[in-house]
C-alpha cells in the first residue's frame, strides 16, 4: 500500500486536532482518575483511548480523496 501525500496529510492534521481534544476532555475536564476509577483496568482504559484516537484518524486516512 503506497501511502499518499495528501490524504497523510489530512489524517495526521485530523490526528493531532483529534488527540489534543482527547487529552483536553481526559485529562482536564473528566479526569483520568475518574475514568479509572469507572473502568477498573488500566491496560483497558489506555486501549480503549489509543484507539478511540486511532480508529478515527484511519477512517479519515481511508475516506480522503486523492487529488488526479
Amino acid at each position: 500500500m503506497k501511502l499518499k501525500k495528501r490524504k497523510l496529510k489530512f489524517a495526521s492534521i485530523f490526528f493531532v486536532c483529534w488527540f489534543a481534544l482527547c487529552v483536553l476532555i481526559v485529562d482536564g475536564i473528566i479526569g483520568f482518575q475518574t475514568l479509572l476509577d469507572r473502568v477498573g483496568s488500566y491496560a483497558i482504559l489506555e486501549g480503549c483511548l489509543i484507539l478511540l484516537v486511532l480508529v478515527p484518524t484511519a477512517v479519515v486516512y481511508m475516506m480522503t480523496k486523492e487529488e488526479k
